[in-house]
């Protein structure tokens, strides 16, 4: 797996940042019997910028936790075996799966990591599965979908033994 890693801003999280994403990021993809070797790119940045992106992007007039922008569009979510069709998913370099981007809010994750009580790194860490499973064609925007997606974000956390 290839992290692309960025950090702008003044503020800065007490956490291994660059490595728990990577350790994350793994153990999400493995969870859902992702095949391919991966890039992912993710930016932490502030809520001004944050705020920015999530107004072009969803047209939403406000900073939020984190954004997720997939590069595949998955006919049904955590499925794989369509993707050898597809031309453009894949590093003509690396040969590698390009899954998408992940924008973070680091004062997102230090006001949420207060609001519910537990750590900045648990906080952190939940953002990235939540966005991983984007990247991978999971959504909450139905009922179903939504129970779907918060059990194997509990599931990952477990697997990463980061419990709130």
């Amino acid at each position: 797996m290839t992290l692309y890693f960025e950090e702008e801003g003044a503020i800065a999280l007490p956490i291994a940042c660059e490595e728990l994403a990577e350790q994350v990021i793994e153990t999400a993809l493995d969870y859902i019997g992702c095949p391919y070797e991966t890039q992912v790119n993710l930016l932490l940045t502030q809520n001004e910028q944050i705020h920015e992106m999530n107004r072009e992007f969803r047209e939403i007039d406000r900073p939020t936790d984190v954004l997720s922008f997939p590069m595949i569009d998955y006919p049904e979510p955590g499925t794989f075996d369509f993707l050898e069709e597809v031309d453009d998913c894949f590093d003509p370099e690396s040969g590698e799966l390009i899954l998408g981007d992940i924008v973070i809010s680091k004062e997102k994750v230090l006001e949420q990591a207060e609001e519910f009580g537990h750590s900045v790194r648990r906080e952190y860490a939940f953002l990235i599965a939540h966005s991983v499973l984007h990247l991978t064609g999971y959504d909450h925007m139905e009922e179903e979908e939504r129970m779907v997606m918060e059990q194997k974000q509990r599931d990952i956390m477990e697997r990463l033994n980061i419990l709130r």
